[in-house]
C-alpha cells in the first residue's frame, strides 16, 4: 500500500483516514459494532483516525479511545478537532480562545485515553478571535507535549494565509494541515485552498469524498432520493429536491456513476481515488456507519490514483473548480447570511 507523507510534519499516513463522526449518537449508536468497524480499518491497513470533540458531545471520542486501548494507540495517527459548542447553557463551552482550547484539549484527551494528540485541528474559523489568540495557545500545547501538530478545517484560503502570516510574525506553531470539504461535485477549493495548502507544504485531508452521500451509487432518477437519506434530517436543505442546485447534483451523480462503470469500478471507489489523486492530498476522511459501508471503501487504499483519461472524463462533467451546488462550501460566511455585517 502506498502511504504519504501528512504535509511537512514527517508523519506517514495512509491513502484513507477513517473518519470517526458516524460512531455515537449522530450515526451508530453500539459502541462494540463502532469498535469493531475501527479495528477492521486498522486491520486493513488504515493507520490514520479523525474525530471532533462536537461529534455526538463527546461520544465519538470516547469510543475512538475505548478502541485504540490494549495496545492499538501506538502504531495510529490520532487527529481530533476543536470549536463546535459543547453545552447549550455555556457561551464559553465553544470557539478558539484560548480559555476554551486549553479546557478542552483535556477533556479530548480524557476521552481518547491518550496523553497526546497527533493533530488538533481548528474545526471552524471564528472571526471574533484574534487567531494569534489561537495559534498562541496551540503553540503553547505542542510546547506541554499534549498535541504534535496543529490544523484547520474548513478555513477559506485567505484566512489560512492569515494564519500562516501570523504564525510567521508571532512565532508561533503554524497549521501544518488543512481539512477542506473536496469531492467530484463540490470542487470549488480547486481554485485556491488546494494551491495555497501545496504553497504552504500543508497535508490535506479532505471531508465528505462521497459529498455525504450523493456519491454513493445509491440515488438515482425514479428511484431511490437523496431527500430520503439519515443526513438529510439533520440538514434538509442540502437534500432538498425541490431545489434546481440538488436535481444538478442527482444528474451529476448519474453521470459519473456511467464514467464508474466504463472504468470497471465502483463509483465510491472512483469518487475517493479522484480526491487522493489531487496531488496536494494526504489522505481522504471515508465516514462509515456500518461495516458494510467501510468495506465497500477500501478498495480505494490500494489504487488511490486515477488514470488521466478517467480524471478528463470527470472535468467533462464537473469542471475544475466548480461546486454543483453553489452552497456546498462548508463554512457560510457571517457576513453573507446576516444583513447587518455588510450593510452598516
Amino acid at each position: 500500500m502506498e502511504h504519504r507523507k501528512l504535509g511537512a510534519t514527517g508523519i506517514t499516513v495512509s491513502p484513507l483516514c477513517l473518519g470517526a463522526m458516524m460512531f455515537g449518537a449522530w450515526g451508530n449508536t453500539d459502541h462494540d459494532d463502532s469498535i469493531a468497524i475501527i479495528h477492521a480499518a486498522l486491520d486493513a491497513g488504515i493507520n490514520f483516525i479523525d474525530t471532533a470533540d462536537v461529534y455526538s458531545r463527546g461520544e465519538s471520542e470516547e469510543i475512538v479511545g475505548k478502541a485504540l486501548a490494549g495496545g492499538r494507540r501506538e502504531t495510529v495517527v490520532l487527529a481530533t478537532k476543536a470549536h463546535g459548542a459543547m453545552a447549550d447553557d455555556d457561551p464559553n463551552q465553544f470557539g478558539n480562545s484560548r480559555r476554551w482550547l486549553v479546557k478542552e484539549v483535556e477533556n479530548s484527551l480524557r476521552r481518547l485515553k491518550t496523553d497526546w494528540i497527533d493533530l488538533y485541528q481548528i474545526h471552524r474559523p471564528e472571526l471574533d478571535t484574534d487567531i494569534d489568540q489561537t495559534l498562541g495557545a496551540l503553540s503553547d500545547l505542542i510546547a506541554a507535549g499534549k498535541v504534535r501538530a496543529i490544523g484547520s478545517s474548513t478555513f477559506p484560503a485567505w484566512q489560512i494565509v492569515q494564519a500562516q502570516w501570523a504564525a510567521e510574525r508571532r512565532a508561533r506553531e503554524r497549521f501544518m494541515c488543512e481539512q477542506p470539504p473536496y469531492s467530484m461535485l463540490i470542487r470549488a477549493v480547486e481554485k485556491d485552498v488546494l494551491p495555497v495548502c501545496q504553497e504552504y507544504g500543508m497535508g490535506v485531508i479532505p471531508w465528505s469524498p462521497l459529498a455525504g452521500g450523493w456519491l454513493s451509487g445509491r440515488y438515482s432518477k425514479g428511484g431511490e432520493s437523496p431527500g430520503s437519506s439519515r443526513r438529510a434530517q439533520m440538514l434538509p436543505s442540502r437534500y432538498d429536491m425541490t431545489l434546481p442546485a440538488n436535481q444538478a447534483k442527482l444528474e451529476a451523480a448519474q453521470a459519473l456513476g456511467e464514467v464508474a462503470e466504463q472504468a470497471g469500478m465502483s463509483l465510491i471507489e472512483m469518487s475517493l481515488r479522484f480526491v487522493t489523486s489531487h496531488p496536494a492530498v494526504s489522505a481522504a476522511i471515508i465516514g462509515p456507519r456500518t461495516m458494510e459501508q467501510l468495506e465497500s471503501q477500501l478498495g480505494a487504499l490500494e489504487r488511490p490514483v486515477l488514470p488521466g483519461e478517467v480524471l478528463d472524463k470527470i472535468d467533462e462533467i464537473v469542471p475544475p473548480g466548480t461546486n454543483v451546488n453553489q452552497a456546498d462550501t462548508g463554512w457560510d460566511a457571517p457576513w453573507l447570511g446576516d444583513p447587518s455585517l455588510r450593510r452598516r
